[in-house]
């Protein structure tokens, strides 16, 4: 299927499972164009010049709320960003009436990330703007799994038939459903290892996905290496003993690095909590892409408003 046939003007972006590979491939072909904007002087083009965008943020955030906002602005859009402290919100208005409001204000888009599984769609129902996922619960993260993938091949120059390992809270992470489903849609072997108290129980009915008791049994021979975050807030304790006994059986470390193809990439979505799930030496080797996350997070979320917005083509 080309290019020109696929549009993706008009879609809400709640999750990839709702993505065909001929659209995630679309985005991040789309991505590409995007990361040359990033890397002018001036990063500034009128695709989205007159369309209104607004981030509605229940969560905190620092990469996906501030890479959303820089992306709207790049493409010419007004951007106005919501937190939950500092609206109605703590006066106790609902979730339905803030989308009225915001509605009610002729915005074009709204980014929102709500603690709350399935807040996004249900946003999608309510309100007629269109929706941008960026993190309900542990639900999904679909802008997230875009960059990680866009990412990947960026170093890979491929996608089909590599190896990944997963590492960690999978429990927790919406990053991990996220890149599960866009993974294996564009062909990619998923491993996952962590405590088995971390370990979601749909993992056992995912399909093209392997769970290793040993977090070596995954590494071995992986083209990239992803961990995850220890979500501490999002846990009630008794999961796993210390942060010391975590880092020890199921750390990231160099010795368990060397366990991977020599060129493996390593991933983590951020914020890292340095000594826990990742060691200091990797998440500033020359093979971490996490840095790089960051930037090419600002070209898929371009590409997302680009695409929902106007198809593709400039107005």
């Amino acid at each position: 299927m080309g290019k020109n046939t696929i549009s993706l003007r008009g879609k809400n972006i709640l999750g990839l499972e709702d993505f065909a590979p001929e659209e995630i491939r679309l985005v991040l072909e789309t991505a590409k164009e995007m990361k040359n904007i990033i890397h002018r002087d001036i990063k500034k083009v009128p695709a989205l010049r007159g369309k209104s965008i607004v981030t509605l943020f229940y969560e905190p955030s620092t990469r996906t709320r501030t890479s959303f906002e820089l992306a709207g602005k790049y493409l010419g859009a007004d951007v106005v960003n919501i937190t939950a402290s500092a609206s109605s919100i703590v006066k106790g208005e609902s979730l339905r009436d803030t989308l009225y409001t915001i509605e009610a204000m002729g915005v074009d888009a709204i980014v929102m990330r709500h603690k709350a599984e399935g807040a996004a769609e249900y946003a999608s129902h309510v309100a007629s703007p269109v929706i941008l996922n960026a993190g309900d619960g542990a639900h999904a993260h679909p802008s997230q799994g875009l960059l990680n993938l866009f990412t990947i091949e960026q170093h890979k120059g491929r996608l089909a038939g590599l190896k990944v390992a997963i590492l960690g809270d999978v429990l927790h992470s919406r990053v991990a459903r996220s890149d599960i489903q866009g993974m294996r849609k564009m062909g990619m072997e998923v491993h996952i290892a962590g405590p088995k108290t971390l370990l979601p129980r749909f993992l056992a009915d995912e399909p093209g996905v392997v769970i290793h008791e040993r977090i070596e049994d995954a590494i071995k021979d992986a083209d990239v290496i992803e961990v995850l975050r220890i979500q501490l807030e999002r846990m009630k304790g008794g999961l796993f003993p210390t942060t010391r006994e975590y880092a020890r059986i199921y750390g990231l470390n160099e010795a368990r690095l060397a366990l991977a193809k020599d060129d493996a990439l390593v991933l983590h979505p951020g914020p890292m909590n340095k000594g826990w799930e990742i060691s200091p030496a990797v998440a500033y080797s020359t093979q971490s892409a996490i840095q790089e996350e960051v930037e090419n997070g600002v070209a898929i979320r371009m590409a997302l408003f680009t695409l929902v917005l106007t198809g593709g083509k400039q107005e």
